[in-house]
């Protein structure tokens, strides 16, 4: 009994204290986790509700009946992983074949097909990642928490801001010029992630040491993008909600309205969203004591959040707009035909006729012909009376 106590001590610090310090991984944790991964005996030793007895205590949290956050994040995660992959195929098939059995294309289709099936992809991806935040920070899901977290969220919020533009008009972003202005601002990010992993991680010969404070660093760009994204789709409500169409239907003008509010709830709700986890990594964490345990759990429910909130209120009722052949609808020209003179039941006054029904289209002397002509009281303020002065 005195022998297994020494025994169960490495077992105890590697599940109490795989982190070091706010985010960092320290070689200590590094070397604990590779060699429980390669004695068996001390897996089987571990006995966690719900996981199997040969399980890595970095995947833990991917089936702990006692951490029930990890199962209901996992499980949300994959859904909306899965439902953004079939809106994905589904909006890819549905183009593919309007193309084949369509002898003319739609002006602009190809574009905004291609920008939501990259907004889609991004979505796709802010829920697979979510895993590397529920399995605990190692070597190896490190560079992928730091490289993809804001990668994935530039795609979505990229293709957001040049949505924006596309509705307010600019010039750039017509037909496939949409997709273009997503993607440069998409690889600016990614350059960024690529040039901050090579100078810190390998520069520094660190295994993955970071803080809170540089995470969120990071992913300045893409709070940028986020902003103006924002800025630009509360201009479109305004703009949309301030004009009238003269359309008949009304169709058109209606989901310009709808397509502005759903762009300002969603963008507006990524802010809250970001707002919130900026502030308790960095903030109320340690304000309450539980920066190294709250951490993990609080990104995870944002990157879990923030897709859905993407997905729904953009994804879907997007794919649905452009499934229903809505979303390059034009207002119909003004047509006159049915209308009637507001004047045309009030007694003694008629409608023009056409033709010779109408008297202005006679000729006076066939009109003053074989007759005479019938005297007309006319006003003295009219423009053609000559006035003469008798004596």
């Amino acid at each position: 009994m005195a022998g297994g106590v020494p025994g169960l001590l490495p077992l105890l610090l590697l599940l109490c204290g795989p982190l070091s310090g706010s985010g960092q991984l320290t070689n200590g944790s590094s070397s604990a986790s590779t060699e429980n991964s390669t004695n068996p005996s001390t897996n089987a030793s571990l006995r966690v509700p719900g996981c199997g007895k040969n399980l890595n205590p970095i995947y833990r949290y991917l089936c702990d009946r006692r951490a029930v956050w990890g199962i209901v994040l996992e499980t949300l995660a994959s859904s909306g992983f899965l439902f953004s992959l079939v809106l994905l195929l589904g909006l890819l098939v549905w183009s593919t074949l309007r193309c084949i059995s369509s002898k003319r294309q739609r002006s602009g289709i190809g574009g905004m097909v291609a920008s939501m099936s990259m907004f889609l992809f991004g979505t796709a991806g802010i829920f697979a990642i979510t895993f590397a935040f529920i399995i605990r920070l190692t070597p190896q899901t490190c560079p992928t928490r730091l490289f993809l977290f804001g990668v994935f969220f530039s795609l979505a919020f990229s293709c957001l801001l040049a949505r924006c533009l596309a509705l307010l008009g600019f010039a750039a972003t017509r037909g496939w010029g949409e997709p273009a202005v997503a993607l440069g601002l998409f690889v600016v990010q990614v350059i960024i992630a690529v040039e901050w992993l090579m100078l810190v991680l390998l520069r520094d010969q660190k295994p993955c040491s970071y803080s809170p404070e540089e995470f969120v660093m990071l992913q300045i760009y893409v709070m940028c993008l986020l902003a103006v994204a924002l800025l630009l789709a509360l201009h479109y409500c305004r703009r949309a909600c301030c004009t009238y169409s003269y359309s008949y239907t009304g169709s058109t003008h209606l989901q310009s309205r709808q397509q502005a509010a759903l762009l300002c709830l969603t963008l507006f709700l990524s802010v809250c969203i970001w707002v919130a986890w900026i502030t308790m990594v960095t903030w109320g964490n340690p304000e309450v004591g539980r920066r190294p345990q709250w951490d993990d759990p609080v990104l995870s429910l944002a990157l879990v959040t923030n897709g859905w909130v993407l997905l729904l209120g953009h994804g879907l009722i997007q794919v649905a707009f452009l499934c229903r052949g809505e979303a390059n609808a034009k207002d119909a020209p003004l047509s006159f035909a049915g209308w009637t003179s507001p004047s045309a039941d009030v007694s003694g006054l008629e409608s023009p006729r056409e033709g010779k029904e109408n008297g202005s289209f006679e000729n006076e002397a066939e009109n003053l012909r074989g007759r005479r002509p019938e005297q007309s009281l006319r006003s003295p303020y009219e423009p053609g009376l000559s006035m003469t002065v008798r004596a």
